[in-house]
């Protein structure tokens, strides 16, 4: 996303990707900064990303740009949600909790209606809040004449 072109879509579509990639990244050890020689002598140090990096890389910009889109609120807290319950070391767990403490406070500071805000802070993985039913008693059919009430409000 970019402040010129809000394509929530493309952004819910990268999400999927990114989070996929941080799964894996997740898994392997992080922070080598260092080649050794063959006979295991440090040569050459180096920096490397840590995992709060990989997460500011992957989801600054979108958190940032799509902060306006339920959609991609949606989906950016499914794949948050995802990796707290995939990733086993507790330091980057907990880096992934406080990434997601950080966009429920963007949701509140936001410029949403309650309804808006309460759908945005619901995870989703499609971000269209599709994959949602509602309780039985909710799913009844409407009366026309309220339809009519509704729309004309």
């Amino acid at each position: 996303m970019s402040p010129a072109i809000n394509d929530p879509t493309t952004a819910v579509q990268a999400l999927d990707q990114i989070e996929d990639l941080l799964r894996r990244l997740g898994r392997r050890q992080l922070g080598a900064g260092h080649a050794r020689d063959s006979d295991g002598t440090i040569r050459v140090m180096f920096p490397v990303p840590t995992w709060q990096d990989y997460l500011a890389l992957s989801f600054d910009e979108i958190r940032q740009y799509g902060a306006g889109s339920i959609q991609v609120g949606r989906r950016l807290r499914a794949a948050l949600v995802g990796l707290s319950e995939t990733i086993a070391v507790g330091d980057r767990r907990a880096a992934v909790q406080k990434y997601l403490d950080h966009l429920n406070l963007g949701i509140g500071r936001s410029s949403f209606d309650d309804q808006d805000r309460a759908a945005a802070l619901q995870e989703d993985r499609q971000g269209l809040g599709l994959s949602r039913r509602p309780p039985a008693s909710e799913s009844l059919p409407i009366e026309p004449q309220k339809v009519h009430s509704v729309l004309e409000s």
